[in-house]
């Protein structure tokens, strides 16, 4: 019989028979707060911090809150079932961990952390391009277990076509290709503290240890590493990409390819008609445009336009188990989950990053089972009602 995650609940009671609470809230809505406490302001404004006066970070989550769902009463919940496959890959759930970069300012153990946390749990690791950890480091900390590559496309092509090859050697087996982010947002948390991690070297891992990378450079790293940051920022990312460009992904890669951060339902068309496998339904949990449409106001309609052609996935926002719900009724085939498991990373390692993720999981189990469902692939839209905010 499949895993039931709800199991966990009384795993915890179980061990508070001994006096043993978990280390870290259930309510996983608290972490934040928490992390605020506890963590350095630099990082922590990092991690949380958004565009502008975060008004698309609020967005996200005011949409999810204003749809209410359903619950349907004497249906068979008791055998439940939360596997799915996406992008042909067998998942125990419609999980994965969003690429987020610079890990090392949370905690120390980094990316590889979190990937370990991820490969214990079964849930895919996507790893960043701006991961304070080479791919090579994170890939073999995972063993044999399910990890996918986020590229920030650089404007050098040869170090584009590197990252893919590097990636593809190091077994990561779908590529993630971030379009949201041609240029970095004002970003006043980050501003204020005049705080940017990449411009003392933290995040440029796998730049830095890439060779079409450092044919660039006249001196080695170490020798001048003002000079490789510079270099880096000369190149991370790159504003004149448009659509036919996309070619060059297809040509260095022969997996599937997701792009993340499409919100109107032509540009998911657009990926659809250029032979991209994926898109995610992405603001960039309100990092990017201040002012932008949410999230989870986006998924309907990209699911509607493309859900046929291409595997819809979501981010931004989430933060619970019932928003997993709410987004997978609302079209999604699964959930990239962000913030959440950079602050369990952050308060308590590799053992914060899996608590974040049994508890999301556990709460979705229920959350389906309470709601008269047995897996993620039949809630649907009745099984929501829009609520006046």
């Amino acid at each position: 019989m499949a895993k039931h995650w709800a199991d966990f609940q009384y795993e915890i009671y179980l061990n508070g028979m001994t006096g043993a609470v978990p280390r870290l809230p259930t309510d996983l809505t608290r972490l934040e707060e928490l992390a605020e406490h506890r963590l350095g302001p630099g990082p922590v404004g990092y991690v949380a911090g958004s565009a502008g006066d975060g008004s698309t970070a609020r967005a996200n989550r005011a949409a999810l809150d204003r749809w209410r769902i359903v619950p349907r009463m004497l249906r068979d919940v008791h055998a439940r079932d939360l596997s799915v496959e996406v992008l042909g890959r067998p998942l125990p759930a419609p999980l994965a961990l969003a690429p987020v970069g610079v890990l090392s300012i949370m905690h120390p153990e980094a990316e590889p952390a979190a990937a370990r946390a991820a490969a214990a749990q079964g849930v895919p690791y996507i790893l960043s391009s701006a991961s304070s950890t080479p791919m090579e480091q994170v890939a073999e900390a995972m063993g044999d277990a399910e990890r996918w590559f986020q590229l920030y496309w650089p404007k050098d092509r040869e170090v584009a076509r590197s990252f893919l090859a590097r990636a593809k050697a190091a077994g990561y087996g779908a590529l993630f290709v971030t379009l949201d982010t041609p240029l970095l947002s004002w970003r006043p948390r980050d501003l204020d503290r005049a705080y940017l991690p990449f411009l003392h070297g933290v995040g440029t891992a796998n730049y830095f240890s890439d060779p079409a990378f450092r044919a660039g450079l006249a001196k080695p790293v170490h020798e001048d590493p003002n000079a490789a940051v510079m270099h880096f920022v000369g190149m991370f990312s790159d504003p004149a990409k448009s659509w036919p460009d996309l070619a060059f992904l297809r040509e260095n890669w022969d997996g599937p390819i997701v792009l993340k951060g499409v919100l109107h339902p032509d540009d998911a068309r657009l990926a659809a008609d250029a032979g991209m496998d994926g898109v995610v339904v992405s603001n960039h949990g309100g990092r990017q445009v201040a002012g932008a449409v949410a999230a989870a106001d986006a998924l309907p309609r990209v699911a509607a336009a493309v859900g046929d052609r291409l595997t819809v996935l979501f981010d931004s926002g989430v933060r619970t188990g019932d928003d997993v719900f709410k987004a997978l009724a609302l079209g999604a085939r699964a959930v990239l989950l962000g913030r959440p498991y950079v602050y369990g990373l952050g308060l308590d390692g590799q053992a914060g990053v899996e608590h974040v993720v049994r508890c999301l999981l556990a709460e979705l189990d229920l959350t389906l089972a309470l709601s008269g469902h047995a897996g993620p692939a039949t809630p649907g839209p009745a099984d929501l009602v829009e609520s006046p905010v």
